[in-house]
Formats: structure tokens, C-alpha cells, sequence
């Protein structure tokens, strides 16, 4: 027994009951053909030459979907008679390595073998412009720039380290996908509050340098499935993105519980968002230029998923950590991002614990009430799964009250192993 054991082994964790949360869930049917029917109804592909080499710049997020969207876009390519190939649109991510974001996007479903067509991952950029505005250099994937025509896939939502026009979607693609570490770098540098300004003005400026036949602008509801797709021609993409950004909002997950003292993240990791967790939810940042979400007093994350290759970002935004979430963590795959964005309050490493018990303890021990027994504990699996969380037995009656919420289970005990981690 050490002395943390001593402190925590007899602190009281609550009775836990299993709500569903409800939200809108639109879904798009038969995603792939209704992609082929956009790509053939808007006539973006009839100016693609016979042979041409076209670029098809796809990112690292989790996206729903994207290995099958990134394939349809490659047979439609193919169709016309073009020589598709792929190149990772995903700044410093990766490791910012070329070898690490091609195997990022193997990792992500995205093969040669799968998708139909050749990986062509470099960090090797080329200077085409310098933006108006700002006069920043405005960097392009060299391979992407040595093709004929260039085709870009990506998510639309909201970016969980900064707000602007233009967020997480085709813009910061352009800007900063395609502009690979340099282009991060600039972007970074220059002032962290206004990094929505310079993306609009880097990432427009390109467009009026390549030859963009057309982007997939893809939207997820709050159940991590396609809400809505959208194929953009180039002229579209300033006026029309905004729209999408808007309805992304309108989908996303929540707390409709707006305060309480813990929250327990089973996991966090890049497959599930950026910063490892969505941060718009859980009302935590690693950029002080950003505020909002639920009151939350104390935090703790017990896991690293798989997927996420030891990229350990968003630990420094929360309170209590697990030596099997340190273990996991690796700086080749955090740092690189982090030292090109320069927001390093996300990769900083909280106190870490033995096991999930202790964490759950930890957090329950810290919050500052009179009585630790009065402490409203919430937990989910992670950040991607708010349709169904646990809540403490003294948040059943705002639970109850709540239109957009169900008791569906329990309340019962936290199971934990023998290892003190929970099942």
C-alpha cells in the first residue's frame, strides 16, 4: 500500500445508471452512388483529359466512411479516363513524415489495395503564391502540384482549437492539408488567435493557383455516421462551405447536462478527433483564444485507443490519466503536430494514476464540494458515442426531467477487475 492508496481507497464512487441521449439523425442512403450520381450530375469530371494524373488529397481525422467515399471517387476517376492517385492532405500529422502519413491513412482503411489506386505520400512542398492579405507563403504537396487536376475529400466541422469561417474541412485542407508541416507552420506562427483569418486567406489564395476540378465535402451527425455530401465545384467552395460548417454545428453531440463535478473518458485518440477528444463538448482547449461547453470540474481519461498509434494529444487538457494511457503514449507521433501549431498546453501529461479506480477517485476527491458524496459524475466511451453515457445516481431526476433523455438502465456499481480497471 503506498500513500496514494491511502488516499484513495476509501473514497465513495457513486451508484451509476446508463441514459440514452437523443439527437437527429439523418443519415445519407447508399452513400456511394449518391456520390457518383454528384460527381456525374455536376459534370466535374468532363474536362479530365485521357490520362491525366489526378490527385485525390484525402486527411487523417476518423472520418465515417472514408475509405469507401475515397474508392467511389477513384472508380469515377478511373471511369473517365484519368490515372488517380492519392496523396495524404494532413499538414504535420503523421509524425510528419512521409512514411508516417501513408501509414496513417493505411491505418485508416485507406490501401492501395482497397481504395484502387497508388499512394504518393511526400513532405515535399512548392511555393505557388503568397496570400493577399497577409502576404504568407502558400505552400503545395508537390506531388498534388505536379499532377493534372486535383481532387480533395474531407469532413466538415467545427475545429476544436480555433473558430472561423472557414474550420475543420475543404479550406483548411487547401491551406493547410495540402501546404503539409510548412504550411502548418506558417499558418501557427504568426499568432495563434487569428489562425481562422490566415487559413481563409492561404487556403482561398490556392485555390486560384491549381486546378481543383472538385472537392467531397462530407457532414456527420452525432452518431459519427454521413448526415450529408456535398460535391463542391471550385467556384462553390468559399460561398457554400459556411452552410455546411453551420448545419455540422447543428448535428454535433452534447452534454445536455450543462454542469456537474466529473466526467470519466474511457478513451481519447486521433481516430476520434484532432485534439483526441472533442473538445467543444467537454468545454476543454488547448488554445485560450477558445471558451464554452459544460461546466466540468475534474476529468480523467483512461485510455489511448489503437488507432490512434500512440498520438497521445489531449492528455493535457485533463486533470487524471492512467499508466495505461502513459504507456501508450508516444512524443514521435504527438509532438510533430504540436511543435508545428505551437498549442502545447494539449500534450502535457496530468497526474497519472495505477488504474481507472484510482482515477475515478481522484477526480471525485478534487472537485471542492463539502461533502464528496454530492459529487454528479458522468461517463462515456468517448467523445464520438453521446448517445449512451452513464450518469450518477443524484442526476436522475435532471435526467428524468429531460426531453432528450432516457433512463435505460441501472442505477448499479462501477465493475472493476482485479487490476482495478473497469470492464
Amino acid at each position: 500500500m503506498s500513500s496514494i492508496d491511502d488516499l484513495l481507497n476509501t473514497i465513495p464512487i457513486p451508484l451509476m445508471a446508463r441514459v440514452d441521449q437523443r439527437f437527429d439523425r439523418p443519415v445519407v442512403p447508399d452513400l456511394e452512388k449518391v456520390i457518383r450520381r454528384q460527381l456525374r450530375g455536376k459534370g466535374l469530371l468532363d474536362s479530365v483529359q485521357r490520362g491525366a494524373r489526378v490527385a485525390v488529397a484525402v486527411g487523417s481525422r476518423g472520418i465515417a466512411n472514408l475509405p469507401e467515399v475515397t474508392r467511389s471517387v477513384v472508380e469515377e476517376l478511373r471511369q473517365a479516363g484519368a490515372l488517380p492517385f492519392i496523396v495524404p492532405a494532413m499538414g504535420s500529422h503523421g509524425g510528419a513524415t512521409a512514411q508516417g502519413q501513408k501509414a496513417l491513412l493505411e491505418h485508416l482503411g485507406i490501401t492501395e489495395t482497397y481504395v484502387g489506386a497508388p499512394i504518393h505520400s511526400s513532405m515535399d512542398v512548392v511555393q505557388v503564391a503568397v496570400s493577399p492579405r497577409f502576404g504568407m507563403p502558400v505552400y503545395m504537396d508537390a506531388q498534388a502540384y505536379s499532377a493534372d487536376a486535383i481532387l480533395i475529400i474531407n469532413r466538415i466541422k467545427a475545429h476544436p482549437a480555433y473558430t472561423g469561417t472557414f474550420e475543420s474541412g475543404l479550406v483548411k485542407m487547401l491551406a493547410v492539408g495540402l501546404g503539409k508541416q510548412k504550411a502548418a507552420e506558417v499558418c501557427h506562427n504568426v499568432g495563434a488567435e487569428r489562425i481562422g483569418e490566415f487559413v481563409a486567406d492561404i487556403g482561398l489564395e490556392l485555390l486560384r493557383h491549381i486546378n481543383l476540378i472538385g472537392s467531397v465535402g462530407l457532414v456527420e451527425n452525432a452518431f459519427h455516421e454521413t448526415a450529408l455530401v456535398e460535391i463542391l465545384g471550385p467556384e462553390e467552395i468559399e460561398a457554400h462551405e459556411p452552410t455546411l460548417l453551420a448545419r455540422a454545428r447543428s448535428l454535433a453531440a452534447r452534454f445536455y447536462i450543462e454542469e456537474f463535478e466529473v466526467l470519466i473518458i474511457d478513451e481519447i485518440g486521433k481516430n476520434i478527433s484532432g485534439a483526441g477528444f472533442d473538445t467543444s463538448i467537454v468545454g476543454r482547449y488547448s488554445s485560450p483564444y477558445l471558451t464554452g461547453g459544460p461546466k466540468i470540474r475534474r476529468v480523467a481519461v483512461l485510455d489511448i485507443t489503437a488507432k490512434s498509434g500512440g498520438y497521445g494529444g489531449g492528455l493535457g487538457m485533463v486533470d487524471f490519466t492512467t499508466r495505461r494511457a502513459f504507456h501508450k503514449f508516444d512524443p514521435e507521433q504527438t509532438y510533430p503536430n504540436t511543435l508545428t501549431s505551437t498549442f502545447t498546453a494539449g500534450v502535457k501529461i496530468p497526474m497519472v494514476l495505477k488504474n481507472d479506480k484510482q482515477a475515478v477517485q481522484a477526480c471525485i476527491k478534487t472537485c471542492n464540494l463539502a461533502d464528496i458524496r454530492d459529487a454528479r459524475v458522468v461517463r462515456i466511451k468517448n467523445t464520438l458515442c453521446m448517445q449512451s453515457i452513464e450518469v450518477s445516481e443524484n442526476l436522475l431526476m435532471t435526467v428524468r426531467s429531460h426531453a432528450n433523455m432516457q433512463v435505460t438502465e441501472g442505477p448499479r456499481q462501477m465493475a472493476f477487475n482485479k487490476q482495478g480497471n473497469l470492464f
